[in-house]
C-alpha cells in the first residue's frame, strides 16, 4: 500500500524558526518527530502523489506569498496551539477541497480552522498550565505563507515529497 501524503503550509524562515522553537519548547520530546507545521490536509491519498504534485505545481505558479496573521492561542484540552487568520489560505484550501473532495477523509472534509499546534498530548492539568503561561505572554504577530510542502506519512517522522513555492507577484491594491 502506498504511504498517504500530507500536506502544510510553508513559512517565512523567521516565523517557520520562531514556530519550531516554540514546539521544541512545549511539546514532549518523545512524541516531537515532526517541525511545526499548519496542515492544510492530514490524509490524502498517495497513488495520487503525481496528480497532487502538478495541481500544486500550477497553483503555486500563480501564487503570491500571502500574509498570516497570528492572532491567538486555542486550548486544545491537552495542548495549545497559534491561531492563524489568512483569507488567502482559507480560499486556497477551499480551492483545493474543491479539486480533491472524492479523496478526503471525514478530519480533511471538515471545517477548516487555521493552526499551529506547539503543545499537544500532555496531562490535562499541564496543558492547562502551558497555555496560562503562553497566553500571559502571547502577542499578536504577523507571518507569511511562502508555498505548499508535501509530505509522505510512513507512521514515524514525515517523508519530503516535494516543495512547491509561491511564485507568482502581487497584484497592486488598486489592481492596474
Amino acid at each position: 500500500m502506498t504511504a498517504p501524503v500530507i500536506l502544510t503550509l510553508g513559512f517565512d524562515a523567521a516565523s517557520f524558526a520562531f514556530l519550531d522553537r516554540m514546539r521544541r519548547q512545549h511539546f514532549p520530546p518523545e512524541r516531537n518527530l515532526i517541525p511545526a507545521h499548519l496542515t492544510l490536509f492530514h490524509h490524502l491519498p498517495g497513488e495520487q502523489e503525481n496528480e497532487i504534485a502538478a495541481t500544486l505545481t500550477g497553483l503555486a505558479a500563480r501564487t503570491a506569498p500571502f500574509p498570516l496573521s497570528v492572532s491567538g492561542l486555542r486550548f486544545l484540552g491537552r495542548g495549545t496551539a497559534y491561531e492563524i487568520d489568512a483569507p488567502a489560505l482559507v480560499a486556497l484550501r477551499k480551492e483545493l477541497a474543491s479539486l480533491w473532495h472524492e479523496w478526503l477523509t471525514p478530519q480533511d472534509g471538515q471545517g477548516f480552522r487555521p493552526h499551529v499546534t506547539i503543545q499537544n498530548k500532555v496531562p490535562a492539568e499541564a496543558a492547562k498550565a502551558g497555555f496560562a503561561a503562553l497566553r500571559a505572554d502571547f502577542r499578536p504577530f504577523t507571518a507569511t505563507g511562502t508555498g505548499l510542502l508535501l509530505w509522505r506519512y510512513r507512521g514515524g517522522p514525515w517523508e519530503a515529497a516535494g516543495s512547491f513555492p509561491f511564485v507568482a507577484s502581487r497584484m497592486p491594491e488598486d489592481g492596474s
